[in-house]
C-alpha cells in the first residue's frame, strides 16, 4: 500500500499569513517541500501554486469540493488527472464528514480543502478537526461502505496524513500530472 503516515504538530491554522499553513505542512510531509520528488530546476525556482478554501460540513460540500478541484486543475493545466483527483477529494471529504466532524460542531468548524502544485506533482488535501488516524477498512463484498481509502490508494500515486496538533489532521493524496500539451507556435 502506498500510504505515508507521518505526524508533525503545526501551529496557527487561522486566517492572515497562516491561512494555508496546514496545507504546507501536508506538502512537507508528502515530500513536496524537499527534493524527495526531484522537480526540475525550473519547477524548484517557481513557488508552488496553492488553492484552498473552507467548506461547510454538509452534503453539498462534496460536490463543491469536486467542482473546486476540477476547476483549479483545469486552470493550472493539470487536467489529465482531474477525474482521479475529483474522486479522491470526494472520498477524503466524505470520510471527514462521516468520521471526523461531530454533528454538533459542523456549523462551527468547517472542513478545508487545499490543492498545491509543485512541478509535476499535485497534492490534494482535506483538513478536519479530528486527530483520529485514517485507516483503510477491509469491507465484506456485500458491504455498501468502507472502500473510500482503498479508492484513494488506487487512484492516487501516494497518500497519507499529517497531524496538525490541536487543529486535527490533513489527509492528502498526490498525483503526477503531465504538462499540458501546447499547440504549434502561432496558434491559440
Amino acid at each position: 500500500m502506498n500510504v505515508l503516515t507521518v505526524a508533525r504538530p503545526v501551529g496557527g491554522t487561522g486566517t492572515g499569513g497562516t491561512w494555508c499553513r496546514w496545507l504546507l505542512a501536508a506538502a512537507e510531509m508528502a515530500g513536496l517541500a524537499s527534493d524527495v520528488w526531484r522537480p526540475s530546476l525550473a519547477a524548484r525556482a517557481r513557488p508552488p501554486r496553492i488553492a484552498a478554501r473552507p467548506l461547510r460540513a454538509d452534503d453539498c460540500s462534496v460536490r463543491a469540493a469536486r467542482d473546486f478541484t476540477v476547476a483549479t486543475l483545469r486552470r493550472w493545466g493539470a487536467t489529465d488527472r482531474g477525474p482521479d483527483a475529483a474522486v479522491v477529494v470526494s472520498e477524503l471529504l466524505t470520510n471527514a464528514l462521516r468520521h471526523a466532524v461531530p454533528v454538533d460542531l459542523r456549523s462551527r468548524w468547517p472542513v478545508r480543502i487545499g490543492l498545491l502544485q509543485r512541478g509535476p506533482w499535485v497534492l490534494c488535501a482535506v483538513a478536519d478537526p479530528s486527530p483520529a488516524v485514517p485507516v483503510p477498512q477491509a469491507p465484506e463484498p456485500e458491504d455498501e461502505t468502507g472502500r473510500g481509502l482503498q479508492m484513494v490508494c488506487a487512484l492516487s500515486d501516494r497518500w497519507g496524513y499529517t497531524a496538525l496538533g490541536d487543529a486535527g489532521k490533513a489527509v492528502w493524496a498526490m498525483f503526477y500530472v503531465r504538462p499540458a500539451a501546447r499547440g504549434p507556435r502561432g496558434r491559440g
